[in-house]
């Protein structure tokens, strides 16, 4: 069987924070694949270009020019191509574009490409997205993953003096995907009286991602909020907590310190000593880029640490995973470098950050082939196509990452692992979180 490519089309839209994105179709002489593609605020250095216009319209990030080269090189080069022959396409991709970073092409118009002509080939085949998905990772386990809510935003994510830049509530107490999703709706409208109540009702603005982001000035106070509002939603017992520090973001390379909050500095050691600290004192049960992308001494001694540490010292009572983002940005030779050097022990998944749903993939089962978690993840500019919710499906990782139940970018996705769920009935299978 074959359904062969006919049409490329690509188009200039906005994403969730209003800036320019690109949405691609590809046809078959019966079948029509979309996709529409997220993009980074905090983003990694060693990550995939994001092609943009530059000049006076929309600042400099509009996308015409990705748009352009999708309609023309790749729509030239990818004619009369297999869509359910995803690997050979992303690899004429990769070929065309020729560059260690997609700067040529723009990984935006690669990845809008490859991802719409997953969806042809969903369609093709006449199964669902994930489905599909799973087939192309050879993954023969679906599975409905855990939710990682990012319920409280800092860094550049929001507009207070927090540094890191993500909060989440986890519903490791849940046995479905849809009491998961209703623990975490219940808490995130504790969390927003509690912090009217703290804080005033003008604290209860939200930021990129649709989290809340009151004027917190360091992790400990972050933490705080978020054991008063799981109180107040009735589940201390059901609820864990996972922090995105996004440490790039407020490391000084030029002095070699962290600014952790306004006005104070810590070396990296400094820095490994007081995550643990606060693994000691608070249920977090993932810690994502504690360190700085290219801090490999600080990963690397901070992990030693953490595998150190009995488990009944963890206020979770499990070994955090130490997730890597910025450092590994899901590129395979990064990962491998991260196994290698004992860096880290769980991915996030971003497909932008590498271009092609095939090196995506990659990624993913090179990691758990090293026994780490995987995470899939949204971006903090998002767009309502809600692909992420079917690829943590179809790859069985196990975990996602979606934002805050608010904002129908993110809400976008929660309601497509319902609608999910629904389908496979009783064949639906729920992740646990890891306990080793």
């Amino acid at each position: 069987m074959t359904s062969n490519l006919l049409d490329v089309h690509a188009r200039q839209i906005l994403d969730s924070r209003g800036n320019p994105t690109i949405e691609v179709e590809v046809y078959t002489d019966e079948f029509i694949g979309s996709a529409a593609v997220p993009s980074g605020a905090s983003t990694g250095s060693h990550e995939a270009l994001e092609l943009r216009d530059g000049g006076e319209e929309y600042d400099g990030k509009g996308v015409q020019k990705a748009v352009a080269n999708v309609t023309g090189p790749i729509k030239k080069a990818l004619n009369g191509a297999d869509v359910l022959r995803q690997e050979e396409i992303d690899e004429r991709l990769i070929a065309l574009d020729d560059t260690k970073n997609k700067s040529k092409l723009g990984a935006n118009a690669m990845l809008g490409v490859s991802l719409a002509v997953s969806r042809a080939g969903s369609a093709a085949n006449g199964v669902p997205l994930y489905e599909h998905l799973a087939a192309l990772a050879r993954n023969k386990q679906l599975l409905l993953p855990l939710p990682f809510a990012n319920v409280i935003n800092g860094g550049k994510h929001a507009g207070s003096d927090l540094r890191p830049q993500e909060f989440m509530i986890v519903p490791v107490g849940a046995k479905s995907v849809e009491e998961a999703i209703r623990i975490v709706v219940e808490t995130y409208h504790a969390l927003k009286k509690t912090i009217e109540a703290r804080y005033g009702k003008t604290a209860t603005n939200v930021g990129d991602e649709g989290g809340f982001a009151p004027p917190l000035k360091n992790a400990e106070e972050a933490l705080s909020l978020l054991v008063d509002a799981v109180a107040a939603a009735g589940y201390v017992h059901q609820l864990r907590f996972a922090i995105d520090a996004a440490a790039s973001e407020f490391y000084l390379p030029d002095r070699r310190l962290y600014e952790i909050e306004k006005g104070r500095y810590v070396t990296a050691d400094q820095l490994g000593d007081y995550w643990l600290a606060i693994l000691k004192k608070y249920p977090v049960v993932s810690l994502e880029d504690p360190f700085a992308e290219d801090d490999t001494t600080g990963w690397a001694q901070f992990m030693k640490k953490v595998l150190a540490t009995p488990l009944a010292q963890f206020s979770a009572k499990l070994r955090p995973q130490i997730v890597g983002d910025d450092l590994t940005v899901t590129n395979t030779a990064r990962i491998q470098h991260a196994i290698d050097k004992g860096l880290c022990s769980a991915l996030l998944l971003k497909v932008n950050q590498i271009g092609t749903l095939s090196e995506a993939i990659r990624a993913c089962q090179l990691a758990r082939a090293a026994g780490w978690n995987v995470m899939v993840s949204n971006r903090s500019g998002e767009t309502e196509d809600p692909y992420l919710a079917d690829l943590a499906v179809g790859l069985g990782t196990g975990q996602i990452k979606l934002g805050a139940p608010c904002r129908s970018d993110r809400v976008a996705k929660y309601n497509q692992l319902l609608r999910i769920s629904e389908e496979l009935g009783k064949k639906a299978r729920y992740a646990l979180f890891p306990t080793g």
